[in-house]
């Protein structure tokens, strides 16, 4: 099995134009609960709007430090609008489940493997692998995982 995401994408300013429909939330909740039911969602969650975020950018070598800007994101064409994590067997089996989600036209979910410590055997140091599993771990202990 390996972890999927599934990435919202959407236009905000033309999401922002046409509030949802009401019954989306609906529908919604039942596309949740069906993977929740199947046993493949991890995680799942909203993001807002961009007015409430910020952008972090660093530098280019050689610069003097990173900068932040405060949202909305006026020059994305495409923002991200909330994510799940499935527990799947395959791609074609995330965008199976990609494919189920309640949107409206012109709204996209792109679907990405997550990374595990092995995509990185042979690359990274061992020493750093082992520290991330570790790292892993314990965060899983931390939040009852």
């Amino acid at each position: 099995m390996a972890r999927y995401m599934l990435v919202l994408k959407y236009d905000e300013a033309v999401a922002m134009a046409t509030p949802p429909d009401p019954a989306i939330f609906e529908e919604m909740g039942r596309f949740n609960t069906a993977m929740v039911d199947a046993g493949v969602l991890l995680a799942g969650e909203g993001l807002a709007p961009s007015s409430q975020g910020a952008v972090v950018t660093f530098p280019d070598s050689g610069g003097d430090g990173t900068t932040v800007s405060d949202g909305p994101f006026t020059e994305a064409r495409e923002l991200i609008g909330g994510f799940w994590i499935l527990k799947v067997d395959s791609l074609d089996e995330a965008v199976s489940w990609a494919r189920k989600a309640p949107f409206r036209a012109g709204e996209r979910i792109e679907v990405r493997r997550v990374t595990e410590a092995e995509d990185f055997e042979g690359i990274a140091p061992e020493s750093v692998l082992e520290q991330e599993k570790e790292l892993r771990e314990r965060a899983e202990q931390q939040h009852g995982g």
